[in-house]
């Protein structure tokens, strides 16, 4: 049996200048500033008596052909493994794990490798289980996503990850401030969820306004870059309700009625600043305060579940072998 454990992520600026199409054309390429969460989805894949496979998630298959499997994932993740039968694979979140702002498929897609990879006998680095997921979801699948979750979900950390067409590189931040993050970040759920994909696949209303708010999101992962080293997590705050208001305007599937009014809420109790993460729909808020204003948040009228911001250094992990 092997077990891995692999993190979700929350990013602080620069999300969307991950895809494609912005990190290849832009001059600077792409730029997102992320941490890895100590929340986790695991995976479990055991051996099997026969060349049955079966996979169980918020659903159950079993089939004798993994090429009938309905999990895109799970069954682009054997192909490149070489695992095809005799296998069972369940994955469990610490989090529901569609729709949540989180990186949570590309999380999932990670934590297959990795557990496939070590159950074939191979050690999969971090940059080979970020390529072979971009690969899976972006080349294969031909979803309309990033390619910011897989690296942070394969790496851990707080990082600067720099895309464009030359590929992406990995800079770890050395910060002295990270237990003050998880004092003064908090996720708070909106009580709705979206398909990423979904939500990217909208024309936006104005084109040309749409690439203005890329190119400030871009420039805004350099202050978030910035505000890191520094300590400075006051600015830090300000400048995700900033990249808020650049982004809530890309389409119309960003935000909605309920949304704007939990955020107007959040704010109204004393926020420096919050961001929905993710593409945007639903899922989870980041939002920023002095400590003592966890407090507030738990007395939201909408009784939202509130989760601190806990750091994850190790990126995926196989924490089970035997």
């Amino acid at each position: 049996m092997i077990i891995s454990r692999t993190p979700l992520r929350a990013s602080f600026c620069g999300g969307g200048t991950d895809i494609d199409g912005f990190s290849n054309s832009h001059a600077d390429g792409g730029k997102v500033v992320s941490l890895a969460l100590d929340k986790y989805i695991y995976v479990i894949v055991n051996r099997r008596f026969d060349n049955m496979v079966r996979v169980s998630y918020s659903a159950l298959e079993i089939v004798d052909d993994f090429e009938n499997l309905n999990h895109e994932l799970v069954r682009e993740a054997m192909r490149i493994t070489g695992v095809t039968s005799g296998v069972e694979i369940t994955t469990i979140a610490d989090i529901p794990s569609r729709g949540t702002g989180l990186g949570s498929s590309s999380t999932v897609t990670v934590g297959l490798l990795n557990a496939l990879h070590k159950f074939s006998g191979h050690d999969a680095s971090p940059e080979q289980l970020a390529e072979e997921a971009c690969r899976i979801e972006i080349d294969i699948l031909g979803q309309p996503i990033g390619r910011q979750d897989q690296y942070a979900a394969a790496f851990g950390g707080i990082n600067s990850i720099l895309f464009g067409s030359d590929g992406v590189s990995v800079n770890p931040l050395d910060i002295s401030c990270k237990s003050d993050i998880s004092d003064q970040f908090t996720l708070v759920f909106t009580g709705l969820s979206r398909s990423a994909s979904e939500v990217l696949e909208e024309e936006p209303d104005n084109p040309e306004d749409k690439l203005s708010r890329m190119r400030k999101i871009r420039s805004q992962a350099d202050l978030a870059e910035h505000y890191l080293e520094a300590s400075d997590l006051h600015n830090l705050g300000l400048l995700i309700g900033e990249a808020w208001e650049a982004k809530r305007g890309i389409s119309s599937g960003v935000t909605g009625t309920e949304i704007d009014l939990l955020h107007q809420e959040i704010m109204s109790i004393g926020a420096s600043g919050a961001k929905l993460l993710g593409a945007g729909g639903g899922g989870f808020f980041l939002v920023h305060g002095t400590p003592s204003f966890r407090t507030k948040l738990s007395g939201l009228r909408r009784a939202n579940k509130l989760i601190p911001v806990g750091l994850d250094d190790k990126g995926s992990t196989i924490i089970y072998e035997g």
